[in-house]
């Protein structure tokens, strides 16, 4: 939300920027096959404390960072935090299988996926306050240096908090379909042969493209197109990022206390994509108007469907894919994610660069479009609810 605040700062382009946050989705695709192997081997609190480590470590070596000729510091912390996010990522629908019934596992996961999103909100929040768009250098880099000292101190907090206080598995298993797990004999299990199966599921394949689609899209969202079009709005572009990541909890929240009350999987998450879809055209024509209030409205409309949708892909794969694991399943929806994620953010900001913003919008539209046709045929082979009865 304040990129051109950091172009100025370190004197880099807007695309070096861009690969501050890409670098989160360019690290996840060749670590999650190794990490989804230590979720399965070691479990559920080593991912954890190895995930908090590292963000905490990333966040302090940001620290050093603080001079216009400094930049490849940044990148350095930028990529040790990417690092952490391969972690933690894959979790949300692990630890809902692990620790929570049949009737509650879906809202387990949203409410794990608020989390993640919280998280989000606040980095839109914060930094166009504690960073103003002032010439000075110094000043500048003093201001930077009260956002990387918070950062750093929340990021250790939330280690000790993992270190005193996160357990790996409840004493009882919560449901049939983990006790069914958790029965099977540890030498029948093979890590590769389970992601050879998942490769050969047709129904999972076309949630992980559909999954992968939305999610780029989501990733793909730029915020500098708000400061284009109204210059001198940071904070409002940060506060329209916010306005997209709260909606979108609540959403997420809404989704999967709905399907643990009425398990239509597949029907909510194809009207979900369908709304996602009418959210981004609703986004992309209102966008130039002139008018902020109209794009905090669309925004809100179109984060609490496209967020919405991150824990029904999650869940819905579980369901397609049981009895392999949930963080392998989830992993694979999040690599195909990143992968759309760069492919997206770079072809957008091309598009905005050499065409226009209603143009970059209009691109990631017809793959929210594609997406929507696909979802259509997958078919609801709910595996897991058929192991709890």
């Amino acid at each position: 939300s304040i990129n051109n605040i950091f172009m100025r700062f370190y004197g880099v382009s807007s695309l070096a920027i861009d690969w501050l946050s890409m670098s989160y989705m360019l690290t996840y695709i060749p670590l999650l096959f190794p990490i989804a192997w230590l979720l399965d081997k070691r479990g559920l609190r080593i991912i954890a404390l190895t995930g908090s480590a590292l963000n905490a470590v990333g966040a302090w070596v940001k620290l050093g960072s603080l001079k216009p000729h400094l930049f490849p510091v940044t990148v350095l912390g930028q990529v040790i935090c990417s690092l952490s996010q391969v972690f933690i990522l894959g979790m949300p629908s692990h630890i809902a299988s692990v620790w929570f019934g049949s009737h509650e596992v879906s809202t387990a996961c949203s409410i794990a996926v608020f989390g993640n999103q919280l998280g989000i909100a606040v980095g839109f929040l914060v930094p166009p306050v504690l960073v103003p768009n002032v010439e000075d250098v110094e000043e500048l880099a003093y201001h930077i240096s009260i956002m990387f000292f918070m950062t750093a101190g929340v990021a250790t907090a939330l280690f000790i908090l993992v270190v005193i206080v996160f357990k790996e598995k409840p004493l009882h298993p919560p449901s049939r379909a983990q006790a069914l797990i958790l029965s099977r004999p540890t030498e029948e299990y093979s890590y590769v042969q389970s992601i050879l199966r998942l490769l050969r599921n047709a129904n999972f394949l076309l949630l992980m493209v559909t999954y992968g689609l939305n999610a780029g899209c989501f990733y793909a969202l730029s915020y500098r197109m708000v400061i284009q079009l109204y210059p001198g709005e940071e904070v409002n572009a940060g506060r329209i990022g916010l306005t997209i990541i709260l909606s979108g909890m609540v959403g997420a929240l809404i989704s999967g206390i709905w399907l643990d009350r009425t398990k239509t999987y597949k029907q909510t998450t194809l009207v979900v994509y369908i709304m996602s879809l009418v959210g981004m055209i609703a986004y992309t024509f209102t966008l130039s108007l002139g008018h902020l209030w109209v794009v905090f409205v669309t925004a809100g409309v179109l984060g609490f469907f496209m967020t919405g949708y991150l824990p029904l892909g999650f869940e819905f794969a579980a369901e397609l894919t049981y009895p392999e694991s949930e963080g392998t399943s989830s992993g694979l929806l999040n690599v195909s994610a990143q992968i759309f994620g760069i492919a997206f953010t770079i072809s957008q900001g091309q598009i905005m660069d050499h065409f226009s913003t209603k143009a970059g919008n209009l691109f990631l539209c017809s793959f929210l479009f594609l997406g929507t046709v696909m979802t259509a045929f997958i078919k609801a082979d709910l595996r897991r609810q058929q192991a709890n009865l």
